[in-house]
């Protein structure tokens, strides 16, 4: 379901459905370390440059936090909803999660706590693995919903910015482009589209 690099090119871990977390090394392309996580794992985030620290978004509602040198999860958050993605503010200081209860939960990792949820009437998640992602800066988030629509907030003040319609079926993933405002949507009829600095 997700795979990350690891804090080196040689180093990925993958999340599953079948309840696994997975370190693989890609010199010999063999698993080196299996972490049972007990729940599908939907998403995942490393929030170090080491590469050390795991976060993972799952079936069972929690997001659990992993130290890669020991065997179990150190913490998790439990939410109102399966976890369908995780995305990591550039700083590493915020984790955005897309819950399956329509919301989207922005987290303050240096105090474990939601700091701020994002929802509205019209918000429906649309499957188990939709992604939400952080746009540069950190300033706008952005997400697809079930109505074809790619909803985007303002994480600072929480507020609805756009709603943007042009696909007929749920909006499955968004990404923004690194360095502007364009976003990209794409659905699951398999229709990207382009949008505009926002």
């Amino acid at each position: 379901m997700a795979a990350k690099f690891l804090g080196e090119p040689s180093k990925v871990i993958t999340g599953s459905h079948d309840r696994t977390l997975k370190i693989w090394d890609l010199r010999s392309r063999m698993c080196t370390e299996t972490k049972f996580a007990g729940s599908s794992c939907n998403d995942l985030v490393t929030s170090d440059g080491a590469g050390s620290t795991i976060i993972s978004g799952h079936f069972d509602k929690r997001i659990r936090f992993w130290d890669i040198r020991t065997e179990m999860s150190a913490n998790h958050i439990m939410l109102q909803g399966k976890v369908t993605s995780l995305d990591l503010s550039r700083d590493s200081n915020y984790l955005l999660a897309c819950v399956r209860d329509d919301t989207i939960q922005l987290i303050d990792l240096r105090m474990n706590t939601i700091v701020r949820s994002f929802s509205h009437d019209s918000f429906k998640v649309g499957c188990d693995w939709s992604r939400a992602a952080f746009g540069p800066g950190g300033r706008l988030l952005a997400v697809g919903a079930a109505d074809g629509a790619a909803y985007v907030w303002n994480t600072h003040s929480g507020k609805l910015e756009a709603v943007l319609k042009d696909h007929t079926t749920a909006v499955t993933a968004v990404s923004w482009h690194p360095q502007s405002g364009l976003l990209a949507s794409v659905d699951r009829a398999k229709r990207a589209v382009i949008w505009g600095d926002l």
